[in-house]
């Protein structure tokens, strides 16, 4: 009498068609996936990895005679939800984690603001003097249109109105100016 070991042919099965469905597919989904995220393929082959991943957990019958639907239609929802899980999310332009992350501003950057700031203080010297008043109180002093209007004698429309027109005058001045 021979005794063979058990082999699981169910296991085999599912293992050689999910190698076959990737040799079949795999290139034509990272297009797919490619193209769907905007050329990041690094990314593409992450979806990829997991529509086959997700194959593996079906049983080969529940897909048989629609592999490339299936994997086609689960690669674009994984698609999306990475497209939607982004959306929520702000990607960073070139440097700007590092601008965000470092301790101190970058060389040049406290002089960059200190000129932008006595240019700003030159403009605000060129208002009116009410207009001037009320723009220090607001802007470097931090008061409310009511707190304004107290300290001024002014009505809180008013103080309004000429903050109102002193910065249109500022942005119609800054926008002027050659950079």
């Amino acid at each position: 009498m021979n005794i063979e070991p058990e082999t699981n042919h169910a296991s085999d099965d599912a293992s050689s068609f999910v190698r076959a469905a990737v040799e079949r597919h795999q290139a034509p989904l990272l297009r797919y996936a490619t193209r769907l995220l905007g050329g990041d393929a690094d990314r593409a082959r992450d979806v990829v990895q997991d529509t086959f991943v997700r194959l593996m957990a079906q049983p080969p019958a529940a897909v048989d005679g629609h592999v490339a639907e299936w994997l086609f239609t689960v690669c674009r929802n994984r698609t999306l939800d990475v497209l939607r899980k982004e959306g929520r999310m702000k990607r960073f332009a070139e440097g700007q984690a590092e601008r965000l992350t470092a301790p101190e501003p970058r060389p040049g950057r406290t002089l960059e603001r200190a000129e932008q700031y006595a240019a700003v203080l030159q403009l605000i010297g060129r208002l009116p003097r009410n207009q001037q008043e009320v723009v220090r109180l607001k802007f470097q002093n931090g008061f409310s249109y009511q707190e304004i209007s107290r300290i001024t004698s002014l009505s809180v429309g008013n103080v309004g109105f000429i903050l109102h027109t002193a910065l249109k005058a500022l942005r119609s001045e800054m926008t002027a100016q050659p950079e």
